[in-house]
């Protein structure tokens, strides 16, 4: 192993750790704020945090009707995903939530890529699909739908479907734009948007908050999305696709713990046993074939 990759390794160890417990908060933040100006003051001080990294990389901006056509999605999408992590997470747990998201998403996004683009499966792949279902149903509690339907899995179902066409957007929008520069442009107009809609809520109760709510929003803002997604595009450049979502698998780890932790939250057993099986799965549907 190079040196640099060990380094690299090391990077994405930190962003995933970071990402997990982005979970725990925002969850934090669902306690004394309603939804529109806790979103709101996301995508802000993201859009602020891109600023001197957009200046570090020193990419000429292009913007052309491609990449335009691909940000105005991915914008909607991401103002979306937040709606219904805020409302999941209010309602439900941060843990559970970041297990069923993180876990749900690829292989909601490997089965869209399959429709659309009507891929064909492997054997591995099928059995991947197989275990995601068990997986599945294990930690939505399908057994019982009425308690399904009566929970917040249904929010973090949501997320997992609209994150899986946020990644197909991204993964598309490269050809075009730098990822960088097409995160920071997502969240400008993510805060134009959600400005608009929050317009009428009262913007400046942040200001009123204590350091429970700031040292979150911050956390949520700049280190568990700005810093957390620059490193993963960086080291994803360095190492390879593969090698570097293979970390993902950490998220759901970290974010169990971090919301045992702050929060004091339940390990729940179901949670545990279906994430170890839907992580399985997106292995088995990731699997290269000869």
């Amino acid at each position: 192993m190079k040196k640099n990759d060990k380094f690299y390794q090391y990077l994405l160890l930190l962003a995933m750790v970071l990402w997990g417990g982005g979970w725990t908060a925002l969850k934090i933040l669902t306690y004394d704020l309603p939804m529109d100006v806790i979103i709101f003051w996301r995508f802000f001080f993201m859009t602020l945090s891109f600023l001197p990294i957009i200046y570090f990389f020193k990419e000429p901006v292009i913007l052309n009707a491609a990449s335009l056509k691909y940000i105005m999605g991915s914008s909607f999408l991401n103002i979306s995903f937040m709606v219904s992590a805020f409302l999941g997470i209010k309602y439900g747990l941060a843990g559970a939530g970041s297990v069923i998201i993180t876990t749900f998403s690829p292989i909601m996004t490997f089965i869209l890529v399959a429709i659309f683009f009507k891929s064909k499966l492997s054997t591995a792949q099928y059995f991947g699909l197989i275990l995601g279902l068990i997986g599945g149903y294990i930690l939505l509690q399908l057994n019982d739908f009425h308690l399904f339907l009566n929970s917040s899995n249904i929010y973090f179902l949501l997320c997992a479907l609209i994150w899986a066409g946020v990644t197909l957007l991204s993964q598309h929008s490269q050809k075009h734009i730098h990822p960088i520069h097409y995160s920071f442009f997502i969240s400008v107009i993510a805060t134009v948007v959600t400005f608009f809609y929050a317009f009428d809520s009262n913007l400046m109760a942040v200001f009123s908050q204590g350091w429970k709510f700031w040292v979150s929003m911050i956390y949520l803002a700049v280190l568990g999305q700005t810093l957390a997604t620059t490193i993963f595009f960086v080291a994803s450049g360095k190492l390879g696709s593969q090698k570097t979502s293979s970390f993902m698998f950490l998220v759901p780890f970290f974010a169990l713990s971090s919301a045992w932790l702050i929060l004091d939250e339940p390990i729940q057993l179901h949670i545990i046993f279906g994430g170890f099986i839907s992580m399985i799965a997106v292995y088995f549907i990731n699997k290269k074939t000869n």
